[in-house]
């Protein structure tokens, strides 16, 4: 008996481990479900959700509440999913002493940390995702000043580890870069100079840790073109790896319900902007228009009843067909592009705190306007339109000049419209007379299922933090 049971006992562990699910995941197949999952949830955000409505790109003719700001809670749960399963690549990683996905684990996890410090504010970070390893169920909300320096860390510790040749990326698995060091490493330090901008009013480190990295391009490579974009295609075929405006995943309808915005419409006609063809439809009549018989009309936001503005929808803009396509070159799930590091940068030099040899503001200012209109395939016709010889777009040293465009150029582009406009005021809004207030909302109210699962750790961080509604200010726009 004795001997039977030690021959039961001596392979228990391996006849019960199910095949089908295994414990450990290689982390090259882990870093795809990261990358993918998130490049996918930013980009459905920058276009159909809370960030694109705030940043004024679109107004809502039907559904209106994200217009008019009456957002309430917002749940996180799909952020920390994601971040959990980075943090299983990370795990597994460091346990296997493959420092090229330790570092990318650092990027993703920088990358969705700060998205979600920049919507929320403070939040769960450094006892988040620490259910299975801590046993830590209701972690504490961390401050959004020891947050930011946190992540930082992260993309330099990410940069220096790619920077000593840690190992080969499977090229296969890699989505965003095929493998490549380089480009990683200039994602981490683009996001980087992102968030250093983001939080320079308040981050006394901010424009030094910036000319640290300019002052040494071989040690912080920078993107150089929209080529090393952070951008992922979309392969279509199903819902979820199609862009989100695709009939796969948004019905007809609601073409019919988001119009092109006022705000967007009247910037690019006053600029002769050869974009507006391309990211906005003609309206399908302009007889019988009641307000503006042009060819492209937007829709003012928060208004009462926009359906019947300017005589109806057939006399309003919805956005250009190429929204409507499940994938296309013009249409890839964006992390970071080249850009807005140029407009990082011009802002950044325009207020005289930092230097670059040889570079100047009007330089990158340029240099971001004219990879906006490349990347949309219509610079030969900005350039033979004099679209740059015009006043209103050559660079006049004006924050608001620069900010505008960049708005322009961050369509569709994550958050940054929205951020970059309770940042700096830029571009001035007219918000809507239906509007909660006057002025865009500065985040995300917390979950309600944090008063449920998490309230003692929730109520001790809204008196730190402040009020949990749409208008209280995060640390670094105090």
């Amino acid at each position: 008996m004795l001997l039977a049971l030690g021959s039961c006992t001596k392979n228990f562990d391996k006849i019960n481990t199910n095949p089908n699910s295994p414990e450990n995941i290689n982390a090259d197949y882990l870093m795809s479900e990261v990358v993918l999952s998130s490049a996918y949830a930013y980009q459905t955000d920058a276009f159909k959700e809370r960030p694109v409505a705030a940043g004024r790109y679109i107004t809502l003719v039907q559904t209106t509440i994200n217009d008019l700001f009456t957002w309430g809670a917002v749940g996180w749960d799909d952020i920390y999913s994601r971040l959990s399963v980075n943090q299983q690549m990370y795990n597994q990683a460091e346990a296997n002493g493959e420092k090229q996905y330790l570092a990318i684990a650092k990027i993703m996890k920088a990358f969705n940390f700060g998205y979600l410090t920049d919507l929320y504010g403070d939040v769960p970070f450094s006892q988040a995702l620490q259910s299975k390893t801590g046993n830590v169920t209701q972690p504490v909300y961390d401050q959004q000043e020891k947050i930011y320096p946190a992540i930082l860390q992260l993309l330099e510790d990410a940069n220096e580890l790619l920077r000593n040749n840690p190992g080969t990326i499977n090229a296969d698995q890699d989505v965003l870069f095929a493998g490549k060091p380089l480009q990683w490493r200039k994602f981490a330090n683009a996001l980087r100079l992102r968030m250093l901008l983001r939080a320079s009013k308040k981050y006394t480190n901010a424009f030094a840790d910036m000319q640290t990295m300019l002052n040494d391009a071989d040690r912080y490579p920078l993107p150089a073109s929209n080529a090393d974009d952070a951008s992922v295609k979309y392969i279509e075929g199903t819902a979820a790896n199609s862009w989100p405006g695709s009939t796969l995943t948004m019905i007809e309808f609601d073409f019919t319900k988001t119009k092109a915005s006022k705000e967007l419409v009247d910037n690019l006609t006053a600029l002769n902007d050869p974009r507006l063809a391309v990211w906005v439809a003609p309206v399908a009549s302009q007889e019988g228009s009641t307000v503006n018989r042009n060819k492209y009309v937007g829709v003012p936001n928060a208004i009462d009843d926009p359906r019947s503005y300017n005589g109806g929808e057939t006399h309003q803009s919805t956005l250009g067909s190429m929204f409507r396509k499940g994938s296309g070159d013009m249409l890839k799930a964006s992390m970071i592009t080249y850009t807005e590091v140029c407009f990082i940068l011009a802002e950044a030099l325009q207020a005289g705190k930092i230097t670059i040899a040889g570079k100047t503001a009007a330089d990158y200012y340029n240099a971001g306007v004219q990879a906006s209109m490349t990347f949309y395939g219509v610079q030969n016709t900005a350039v033979s339109n004099g679209y740059y010889d015009q006043a209103a777009v050559k660079y006049n040293g004006t924050l608001e000049q620069l900010i505008t465009q960049k708005w322009l150029a961050m369509i569709f582009k994550g958050a940054e419209g929205w951020f970059d406009h309770r940042r700096t005021g830029y571009p001035h809004f007219t918000i809507g007379p239906l509007a909660v207030k006057n002025i865009v909302p500065r985040r995300y109210r917390y979950p309600t299922t944090e008063l449920a699962n998490n309230r003692t750790n929730y109520q001790n961080a809204v008196k730190t933090f402040g009020e949990d509604d749409e208008y209280t200010l995060m640390w670094y726009l105090k």
